[in-house]
């Protein structure tokens, strides 16, 4: 399997035999499509991440739940994403969101990567020409249980639980969609958007592994990592294996999840 972080001369090198795929999406709500639409990587599909990516919101599962096995192979399907395609994401965030197709991907043994940098750091000029790919065979896999974690393993487990959200949302300064603010009592915080540097692209392997193992996860216990509703907690995943780390697992469900329990929040750092 590639590595779960490629930069575009390796892309440039590989031509028509990978699929660029397009996955920005926004918590304010502006529309990652039509972002697509004024401007994306010459040859990238776009991916919407409420519809390929997740099941519709609830109390009970989160606000991205993971999709139906069979609903998501229709959706690489559709989008020209054969088995022998390999899939190289990107958004405009330095991945934290593009990450959620790659770890999918990479969890059923497909070929998948991010684009170091993504949209940001991308050298060659964008373009509005939308590609047309034939409809493609992709084969229905189920989610591989243990890459997944529950909600009772996430609280109560062995497992270094690592939360990938922002500082301020992890102390529960402030929580701007889910019911109540705090974390998940015992989780340490690795916020995913340090992972990378100011220009988008992640950090040296070197200065990874350090930040993991400042939280505990330093590749002798089990990763679990979360985050608002499962998205950006997959860019930690990344970010640990192309560290060297492992594979560790995500708890899908989330803080979206977790707050609409009765179980006990932490506050402060």
């Amino acid at each position: 399997m590639i590595d779960p972080v490629v930069d575009e001369q390796w892309v440039r090198a590989q031509g028509d035999a990978v699929v660029l795929a397009d996955v920005r999406w926004y918590l304010d709500g502006r529309s990652g499509r039509a972002a697509y639409q004024e401007g994306h990587l010459p040859g990238a599909v776009f991916i919407d991440l409420d519809t390929a990516l997740a099941r519709p919101a609830s109390p009970a599962e989160g606000r991205h739940p993971l999709p139906d096995p069979g609903t998501f192979a229709a959706a690489m399907a559709a989008a020209g994403i054969g088995d022998d395609n390999p899939v190289i994401a990107y958004d405009d965030a330095g991945g934290v969101v593009a990450a959620r197709l790659v770890w999918m991907l990479r969890s059923i043994g497909h070929d998948a990567a991010l684009l170091d940098g993504g949209l940001t750091a991308y050298s060659g000029a964008l373009t509005t020409e939308v590609p047309v790919r034939p409809a493609a065979t992709f084969t229905t896999r189920d989610w591989p249980a243990d890459r997944l974690a529950s909600l009772d393993e996430a609280a109560n487990g062995p497992a270094v639980v690592l939360d990938a959200r922002d500082r301020p949302r992890f102390r529960g300064d402030t929580e701007p969609v889910d019911p109540r603010p705090g974390h998940i009592p015992g989780a340490r915080n690795l916020p995913c958007r340090e992972n990378v540097g100011a220009d988008g692209r992640f950090l040296p392997v070197e200065q990874l592994r350090e930040r993991f193992a400042e939280v505990g996860a330093d590749g002798s216990s089990e990763v679990i990592s979360y985050c608002g509703s499962g998205v950006t907690a997959c860019h930690n995943l990344i970010a640990l294996e192309h560290a060297g780390l492992g594979a560790g697992r995500l708890y899908s469900g989330s803080w979206s999840q977790y707050s609409h329990t009765d179980r006990p929040a932490a506050l402060g750092d």
